[in-house]
């Protein structure tokens, strides 16, 4: 299903959230809802991530001087008149993103939320003792739409790492007589199934311990319609009708 817009055209502000990781708590479960139940909104999301996509590895994770981020804390919630001088707030304009200074204003957001803060007013000694270990970062929600090779309505595809849950929106892929079944193809190149689709209602499958590895940004989702029941081989043996690329966000 073709979609003309574009970046520029008013964008839906909570997908771009959502590509940056800045949602949290019931936001972002809202907008995760919303990738499952809305198309144009997960293509919005999908849209996002491949524009900022080159954005982040231009900062690598440094651990933050101590004290760093009990000063930033103070300078926005305490007094404003400051006895010891502090790295000036940062503020950002979302309603209108646009051209290369919006994607600069996302980048150095997406940095200030997700990294540990390593701004300082000017250079600093190494520290003589060990700084804090970094707490361990959540995993990434990988989305994918799976598009059906003829005309037809995307499946929109949820994993979650951490619980190694796969949802998907309603597949109406395959006829009474077929099932649709989902296979995920990585670096191997060959088929794993992951489970039978269901035409309505949506699907929610447990992925295993062995497919949780292949399931990682880039992997490919593929729906082939095969006998009631599933392949009796263990590999597709009926035509691919649907397929999607999983990107992390």
């Amino acid at each position: 299903m073709s979609d003309d817009r574009t970046l520029d055209d008013t964008p839906d502000m909570a997908a771009a959230e959502l590509a940056l990781g800045l949602l949290e708590g019931e936001e972002r479960s809202r907008a995760l809802r919303r990738v499952l139940a809305e198309t144009g909104f997960a293509q919005d999301v999908e849209r996002w991530r491949g524009h900022l996509a080159q954005l982040f590895d231009l900062w690598p994770a440094i651990p933050a001087p101590a004290g760093v981020l009990e000063r930033v804390e103070w300078s926005i919630d305490g007094p404003a008149a400051m006895a010891v001088p502090t790295p000036p707030r940062r503020h950002f304009f979302w309603p209108a993103i646009a051209g290369v200074s919006s994607v600069a204003a996302a980048a150095l957001l997406l940095f200030v939320v997700l990294r540990p803060i390593s701004y300082v007013p000017h250079p600093v000694r190494p520290a003589a003792t060990p700084t804090a270990p970094v707490a361990a970062v959540p995993a990434k929600m990988l989305v994918a739409s799976i598009d059906p090779v003829e005309k037809g309505t995307p499946v929109t595809a949820v994993y979650d790492p951490g619980s190694g849950a796969l949802r998907l929106t309603a597949a109406a892929l395959a006829d009474a007589n077929r099932s649709a079944e989902l296979w995920v193809i990585g670096g191997d190149g060959v088929p794993h199934s992951l489970g039978l689709l269901r035409s309505a209602g949506g699907s929610s499958l447990a992925v295993n311990s062995a497919n949780r590895a292949r399931l990682a940004a880039g992997a490919t989702l593929a729906v082939s319609l095969e006998p009631i029941g599933g392949s009796p081989t263990g590999l597709p043996t009926g035509p691919v009708v649907a397929t999607g690329a999983l990107s992390q966000v």
